[in-house]
């Protein structure tokens, strides 16, 4: 009989923590508080021609180890505070499939993928947000996001900046605006939220294998 009651009483106690997330999540309004609750990866002025995006990154998935690596200055070793897009890669399914054939390749602690997100001036994680180079407008990410959904194409950046010496790893930087390949990545996130409204990027980073 103990036995039993025992079993009875360990059943009942069991669903307990499931619920507790639940009533969590409700209270995430948007992905930027959906982002909060995420390791921060990254912040600092995304740059394209004479624009500058202040962005926040917070890890997805993969390994911190890659961002430690190539997101730094090369010649003087500290962390890189902005990151100039050079290059485009249009969204065709042959290029997305090298995309995923480099993760995968670069899997488990080869490569990154971050959600990027508008960084708010006083907002968690925007100590030390670098100033503007005289010469660079400061504009919001979403203007960024909208130029690259126009071209349909993803920003690229050669990491790491400035180009590798020695035997420093190298590596690329995808930065995705809101399309089909960026979204399996925010499958959580679409569970959490019910939609993804905000403006956003997922940002892809992988380490060259030799």
């Amino acid at each position: 009989m103990k036995e039993s009651e025992r079993n009875h009483r360990t059943a009942e106690a069991e669903p307990k923590p499931l619920e507790e997330p639940k009533h969590e999540t409700k209270k995430l309004k948007n992905l930027s508080e959906y982002a909060q609750t995420l390791q921060l990866g990254w912040n600092g002025l995304l740059v394209l021609k004479n624009s500058c995006f202040p962005t926040s990154m917070h890890i997805l998935e993969g390994d911190q180890g890659v961002l430690t690596g190539l997101l730094k200055d090369h010649t003087s070793g500290s962390k890189l505070t902005q990151l100039k897009i050079a290059q485009r890669l249009r969204l065709d399914q042959p290029k997305l499939d090298e995309v995923t054939r480099r993760i995968k390749q670069g899997s488990p602690n080869g490569y990154a993928v971050l959600l990027a997100t508008q960084a708010t001036p006083s907002g968690p994680g925007t100590e030390g947000m670098p100033t503007v180079e005289p010469g660079l407008q400061r504009r919001l990410l979403r203007n960024l996001v909208s130029y690259l959904k126009q071209k349909q194409a993803a920003g690229v950046i050669s990491l790491p900046v400035g180009g590798s010496k020695g035997r420093d790893s190298t590596g690329m930087l995808y930065a995705f605006p809101p399309c089909d390949f960026s979204q399996q990545y925010l499958q959580s996130a679409l569970r959490t939220l019910g939609k993804l409204e905000e403006e956003h990027m997922v940002i892809v980073i992988v380490r060259d294998t030799a």
